[in-house]
């Protein structure tokens, strides 16, 4: 069941539909006030009122139905109704460690669709052809809550800090670990050598590809090698090709 049935399910035969969602990371108590920017979209741009009921999600899949008791633009007050842990949404895991690209927006772009797709975890990583090596952590949050909202899912993926290729190949997982390459033959694509409801760690490299010794260290470590098509793909699109690819595969029973 997709995330959005799951929260139409939660509530229905409820007077309100949800059709927008809002975020705060932590909500305590009966009362709660929205921050600015979210009582700016709720007051001004949604033009909603006293009395008119809204849903609020932490990210962390606790699901919050409220109603607005002073519809203040900078201030909005509402008081919860009811609370609902929703379910995660996955009983695997995924993460992927992906060079972020030169142009910010490419990469904010795959972020955006990698949360509506569905992944847990997101490793900017570090390698010796990365053209980006600066990334501003809460900008790129931001885009998260963002996409988060829109597909109105109550779990935001965890974005990490910067990592170097070397600590993480080198680290500890119990799991499928792929390294996606262009070098690869394609019949050895990640489709057919992912195992289904398995752990995954996926990393997708920077223009122009891992360099053989990163490929050779990932393979020394445990990684297998894995294509993502025929086509060659810009670092965006295999991030979320490999993202998309999992997920279709762990919805077909």
């Amino acid at each position: 069941m997709y995330e959005f049935e799951l929260i139409i399910y939660i509530f229905k035969g409820q007077s309100s539909t949800i059709m927008q969602l809002y975020h705060h990371p932590v909500i305590q108590g009966k009362t709660f006030t929205m921050d600015k920017n979210e009582s700016h979209h709720c007051v001004r741009v949604m033009r909603l009122s006293a009395n008119d009921i809204i849903y609020i999600t932490n990210g962390a899949g606790k699901l919050y139905k409220a109603k607005i008791t002073k519809p203040d633009k900078n201030a909005c007050e509402t008081e919860i109704l009811e609370t609902t842990d929703v379910p995660a949404e996955r009983d695997w895991s995924m993460q992927i460690a992906i060079s972020p690209t030169k142009s910010i927006e490419r990469f904010e772009w795959f972020l955006e669709k990698a949360t509506e797709i569905g992944t847990d975890r997101i490793i900017p990583l570090l390698c010796n052809n990365s053209e980006r090596r600066i990334i501003k952590e809460e900008r790129l949050k931001k885009v998260m809550i963002a996409a988060m909202k829109q597909s109105l899912k109550a779990w935001l993926p965890e974005i990490t800090p910067f990592v170097s290729f070397e600590s993480l190949v080198t680290k500890q997982f119990d799991g499928c670990k792929f390294i996606a390459t262009a070098s690869e033959p394609h019949e050895n694509n990640l489709g057919s050598l992912y195992r289904k409801g398995s752990d995954i760690i996926i990393l997708i490299g920077p223009e122009g590809d891992f360099q053989k010794d990163e490929i050779k260290l990932a393979q020394a470590n445990g990684f297998i090698p894995a294509s993502l098509g025929k086509s060659r793909l810009r670092t965006e699109t295999a991030g979320l090709v490999a993202c998309h690819t999992v997920n279709l595969i762990n919805l077909i029973h």
